[in-house]
């Protein structure tokens, strides 16, 4: 094998990779998800000799394109600006470790981002505040102020004070840390969303449509306590139901440990055989 074939072979595996990785990590995978169906559908259409489903599906197949790369627009350009801003051939070979420790929320977090919410919820103060999972948020995040500080109740009851530079937008959370402030979510055009639901709530669900992330909002009008998640949102949540709607989180953080815990172990084990 030549000096040409490796070089050729390593390009392929870097972009295999990474677009893997982007499928992963944004909406595309639901889109790849439905490729699959209507590929599986075509070839039962082929085989069963079903040919209006077959004529469908062939003519429809150029515009069904079109309409994908103009609806995941944003996610093409930020991969693309994620593959010119980092070295792809040495995030190949790296540790997800990093990744790992930043996944998960700590009880001291969790109780803090609930003793925030409670205190806002009594004085009826507006407040969305996304926790990201697996699903990275940072094209969300440079939408907003960076903050980059750890978690306390009394700093979030500040962001969303009346009247201050960061209280309109949404604040995100990674780990334990407030990244972001008055950061910008799409809005959801689901129509299970009740009317007097207002842009706050319609924004933490659209965020929770297309990520993992949990997201806690607090009512400006009634302060009312709600979570949406998975393309759903919960409402009237008393404190406890707060707590343990979070809990999902904090199994996050359990189960990285866990992971690190069990990739350490191998790694003892195999300076001891060695």
């Amino acid at each position: 094998m030549s000096i040409t074939d490796i070089l050729d072979i390593l390009i392929v595996s870097v972009l295999i990779y990474e677009i893997a990785r982007w499928i992963k990590n944004t909406r595309a995978w639901t889109l790849l998800k439905g490729i699959m169906l209507l590929v599986f559908v075509a070839m039962a259409a082929y085989v069963f000799q079903l040919h209006t489903i077959s004529w469908l599906i062939n003519n429809t197949m150029g515009v069904g394109v079109t309409a994908a790369i103009i609806v995941f627009q944003p996610e093409l350009r930020n991969a693309l600006e994620q593959l010119g801003r980092k070295n792809p051939i040495v995030n190949l070979f790296s540790s997800d470790e990093s990744r790992d420790e930043k996944i998960g929320y700590t009880d001291r977090t969790i109780q803090e981002i609930v003793r925030a919410t409670i205190e806002m919820s009594k004085v009826k103060t507006g407040a969305l505040i996304v926790l990201e999972r697996e699903v990275p948020l940072g094209e969300y995040e440079r939408t907003g102020i960076p903050v980059d500080a750890k978690m306390s109740s009394q700093l979030l009851i500040n962001i969303f004070e009346h009247n201050t530079p960061l209280h309109d937008g949404a604040v995100i959370v990674r780990s334990n840390r407030i990244v972001s402030a008055t950061c910008y979510l799409p809005l959801s055009d689901s129509l299970e969303i009740g009317k007097e639901l207002g842009t706050r709530h319609r924004a933490a669900v659209g965020i929770s449509e297309v990520s993992d992330s949990v997201t806690i909002v607090v009512s400006e009008e009634t302060g009312g306590i709600s979570i949406a998640q998975g393309g759903r949102i919960y409402r009237g949540l008393t404190p406890q139901q707060l707590r343990d709607r979070l809990a999902v989180v904090k199994s996050d953080y359990s189960d990285g440990r866990k992971f690190r815990l069990w990739k350490g172990l191998n790694r003892n084990e195999r300076k001891i055989r060695k």
